[in-house]
Formats: C-alpha cells, structure tokens, sequence
C-alpha cells in the first residue's frame, strides 16, 4: 500500500518562506512523477509544481520565481520551497505521486494523493 507523508505546512506572515515535504512508503523502487497541488477555499484544485523523475520540472505561473520543487536522491521523497509567500498562497497542499513502480516490478499508472498540508500566510 503506497502511502505519502506531508509536513511542514503552517501559518506565516506575508513575504516569509515555508518547505513543505513529503516523502512516499510502500515498497516503491521508482516513482515517474511527484508534484504538489493546492487547493484554496471555494476554488478549484491546481497544479502548483511537478518534478519527473528525470529531472524535468514544471510551475505553475504563480509559483515561477518564488517556489522550487525538488527531490531527494532516493527519489522518494519530495520538497517544495516557498519563498516570499503572499496571502493568495493559502490553501491546503497536497503532495500527489503518479506511476509508481512497486515490488515486484508492478507498474500502477494511478495518481495517490496525501493528506494535505494547510498553508496560511497572513498579511
């Protein structure tokens, strides 16, 4: 059973940083992408950042210059660095894993989402 563990969410002033990092379990050997998307109060769920494994990395437009995605040398766990956070960066984060690679060598396409980490950043 694939699971993702979320931490280092919180409440921060406006212009501060924050990391966020999650890091999957379950006999994984290889994980194709990992990205994290947020999900703010009466809106729709976005794409914030994504990192294959690769090495390739996508932003969102409001996350370009300011937050970075990156991954551990594991490949298993991933982090996300906000950087001057403003108050339209409240929201509930969520790390989301897609092709997993599991022991013994099962392919599983599938997305697997976390629990959420909440992101406040007060003005």
């Amino acid at each position: 059973q694939v699971q993702l563990v979320e931490s280092g969410g919180g409440l921060v002033q406006a212009g501060e940083s924050l990391r966020l990092s999650c890091e999957a379990s379950g006999n994984i050997t290889q994980i194709n992408v990992m990205s994290w998307y947020r999900q703010a109060p009466g809106k729709r769920r976005e794409l914030v950042a994504a990192h294959t494994r690769v090495g390739t990395t996508n932003y969102s437009d409001s996350a370009k210059g300011r937050f970075t995605i990156s991954r551990d040398s594991t490949s298993k766990a991933v982090y996300l660095q906000m950087n001057s956070l403003k108050p339209e960066d409240t929201a509930v984060y969520y790390c989301v894993v897609t092709g997993i690679t599991v022991e013994p060598g099962v392919f599983m396409p599938e997305q697997f989402w976390g629990q959420g980490a909440q992101v406040t950043v007060a003005s």
